[in-house]
């Protein structure tokens, strides 16, 4: 720098300040940090009429001053506590009851940046700000919580008394078929075959889930059903004998050749016998005191933007009609209670039913969408039911809510409706999460009154596939710009991060895989294919477990709830729906992935750095990449090599604060062969840690507290 040119004109106190703010050292912007979590804000959660205290992170004597910008205001923060590393400007602010967005802006000589949910900006972007919103709690149970997803009809079978049989009843235009070959493959259009899984097999079975580590059970639909998936809802008061209790079974199945539903009378006698429905409500109460018992919370899945045709508001097949206890369905009778409940059409020729004609999800026939906005008694009904399920006797610990964005004929409903839902479900229960399956921006229901948190594809899942395997989660599409690229796993994770606030970051459910998408483990072999096109064998062909483990430990290290899709952790593959809902394996499980499974489900259990603490981003390049997890106790290095040859990689690690005289311990080392639990010491030199990693392996290394 020419000062001598810079110096002509000024004044001898210009001169000085121009030489001081030159002689600075430089802006360290790694070191720069904040976020929502108790370390930078405290109470995190907090209610109207408390004080807040917020902290921001800067290397040590590196800045002039930090601002605090929020409601139109700009204060001005104080250097508080200060490390061998940073220093930690603070300041309270007040909540009332309104929303609170900030963001930080720093002062360093000449240089002016901004701070924000996505880091340092040159620019202030609203959208980006943290907020603050009195009153919005998740449950603390679900921070952080290991959860486990089971599709009942193909876990476990401990009770074959209650199991479809063969042409029981006709669903969608053929007969329901039993499995009784527990291993078969799923048949390309297998909504119609059971294969016997049900409640008596989860209570067989809660030891393993307890030994496991799970401490969340996610299930699918239990709720009266003709479907093996039971998206298409019959009754929302009962759970489905076919997974509960058949008491009474009386009547015939289906004479050969015949597919009129009105001579199924062993599947009426069964589904619409209120013996067997509250025998069956009766083992579900038993099961989730069992799962309680063992530390373990249960979520139902809540199917409310539509129902099945077989339901007995409408009942179009014909199940309930003339049944005890039921009324007339709205298909059959003009004059049924339940007329109001779904949106029929109608010309001036037509006769009831309208030509059959109603408004179907999606146009499905065989899933009436429900029709809120013209019936304040279905409104009424579905929220006894939010509130039943979430109250003594059942005592469930929360939902997870189907199509969520899709309920209702507008979005202005859809908010009204989800506001009262979750004011009936706290109500009832406190402590019960709502949890919604979405896709897209999440953050219009996650402002404090309506949804929880979603099941978190755009933030986890789907830049996780891509890094990794290069195939989109359903296995349609594979991206070799994608595959390994660093740059944008960690664009695409801190992008859709921002969306959340930091209480329902913490409670995501994030899925390697579940009943929608392929496999994880089958993504592994980067093929394009489904079920029905490549057949399934091919979802075993070529998987990669190394690539496998990185995944799960990315899932076990990540904010947010990892959620195992049942099955996962015993080496189960398979294609996209149906492929995806293969049995579960038992007396063939890969037991290698199951103690791996273990083993990181351990760790992520063992550290509040992990569970609630902040991340960073730490670095990377093609087909690696690093980042950490920390608290004010612990922190916590995950690094991935996803090459299929050993790498050396150098990270830094000063703006994580550890410095050369400080010690790391390998908590884990994954790879292709299997796991290493031996702890082996690292120091860093001048601030950067070098890793040799083996091929297609991940580490997680911790700071030794002295």
């Amino acid at each position: 720098m020419d000062f001598g040119i810079r110096f002509s004109g000024l004044s001898k106190t210009e001169k000085l300040q121009l030489y001081i703010e030159n002689m600075r050292p430089l802006l360290n912007k790694r070191a720069l940090f904040s976020d929502g979590t108790k370390m930078f804000r405290n109470p995190t959660e907090p209610m109207p009429g408390d004080d807040v205290k917020i902290r921001f992170r800067t290397a040590k004597e590196n800045v002039d001053s930090v601002y605090i910008v929020y409601n139109n205001k700009k204060e001005q923060m104080t250097k508080g506590e200060s490390d061998k590393k940073f220093d930690y400007y603070e300041i309270t602010i007040p909540v009332g009851e309104e929303r609170i967005d900030y963001y930080f802006e720093i002062v360093s000589g000449a240089v002016v940046c901004y701070y924000n949910k996505k880091g340092v900006m040159k620019e202030v972007f609203d959208w980006l700000s943290f907020s603050i919103m009195p009153g919005y709690t998740t449950p603390d149970w679900a921070k952080g919580a290991v959860m486990y997803q089971i599709y009942v009809d193909r876990f476990c079978n401990g009770d074959p008394t209650n199991d479809v049989v063969d042409s029981e009843y006709s669903y969608i235009g053929e007969p329901v078929s039993q499995v009784n070959d527990w291993g078969k493959y799923p048949a390309a259009m297998g909504v119609r075959e059971f294969y016997g899984g049900d409640l008596a097999g989860v209570i067989k079975k809660l030891d393993y889930l307890a030994d496991l580590g799970v401490e969340v059970i996610y299930f699918n639909p239990l709720f009266v059903s003709p479907s093996n998936h039971k998206y298409d809802i019959a009754d929302y008061d009962y759970i489905d004998p076919h997974f509960g209790r058949i008491i009474n079974d009386g009547g015939q199945p289906l004479a050969p050749g015949d597919l009129d539903n009105k001579h199924a009378s062993k599947f009426k006698n069964r589904v619409a016998n209120l013996a067997n429905l509250e025998a069956s409500n009766e083992l579900f109460a038993k099961l989730v005191e069992k799962a309680h018992a063992k530390g373990m919370k249960v979520i139902l899945d809540g199917v409310f933007n539509h129902c099945g045709s077989f339901n007995k508001w409408l009942d179009k097949e014909r199940i309930y009609e003339g049944q005890p206890g039921f009324e007339n369905g709205a298909y059959i009778d003009e004059n049924s209670p339940y007329h109001t409940f779904f949106r029929f059409h109608k010309d001036d020729k037509s006769e009831w039913p309208y030509n059959n004609s109603y408004d179907g999800w999606w146009g499905h026939d065989t899933l009436p969408k429900l029709n809120y906005e013209d019936s304040p008694k279905l409104e009424e009904y579905i929220l006894k039911i939010a509130r039943k399920w979430v109250s003594p006797p059942y005592n469930v610990d929360g939902w997870r809510l189907d199509v969520a964005a899709d309920l209702g004929h507008s979005g202005e409903y859809n908010h009204k409706f989800w506001r009262m839902f979750r004011d009936n479900v706290k109500e009832a229960n406190p402590n019960a999460i709502i949890i919604a399956e979405h896709y897209g921006d999440p953050s219009m229901w996650l402002s404090g009154g309506e949804w929880d948190t979603v099941m978190n594809y755009d933030a986890f899942m789907e830049p996780l596939t891509w890094f990794l395997t290069g195939l989109e989660k359903h296995s349609d599409e594979f991206r070799g710009d994608l595959l390994g690229n660093h740059d944008a796993f960690f664009g695409a994770m801190s992008h859709h991060m921002a969306k959340f606030n930091t209480q329902s970051l913490q409670v995501a459910m994030n899925e390697l895989s579940n009943h929608d998408h392929s496999r994880f483990l089958t993504r592994t072999n980067r093929r394009v294919g489904r079920t029905a096109t490549a057949g399934p064998e091919a979802a075993n062909a070529n998987v990669n477990k190394g690539v496998f483990k990185e995944a799960v430990v990315v899932q076990m290290t990540w904010p947010g709830a990892p959620t195992l899709y049942y099955g996962d952790e015993a080496g189960v593959c398979g294609w996209t729906d149906p492929d995806n809902r293969r049995t579960y394996p038992w007396g063939r499980e890969d037991k290698e992935l199951i103690n791996v499974h273990r083993e990181l489900i351990k760790i992520h259990k063992s550290y509040d750095a992990i569970k609630t603490g902040s991340i960073m981003f730490l670095g990377g390049g093609p087909m690696y990449l690093s980042y950490a997890r920390f608290d004010e106790t612990d922190k916590i290095i995950v690094a991935l090599n996803n090459h299929f040859d050993q790498l050396t990689m150098k990270i830094s690690l000063s703006e994580l604060g550890i410095d050369d005289s400080d010690r790391l311990v390998r908590l884990i080392l994954t790879t292709e062969q299997g796991h290493d639990l031996s702890a082996q010491f690292y120091t860093t030199e001048n601030g950067v840690l070098t890793l040799t990693l083996p091929a297609v392996s991940a580490i997680i290394l911790k700071n030794v507290n002295l």
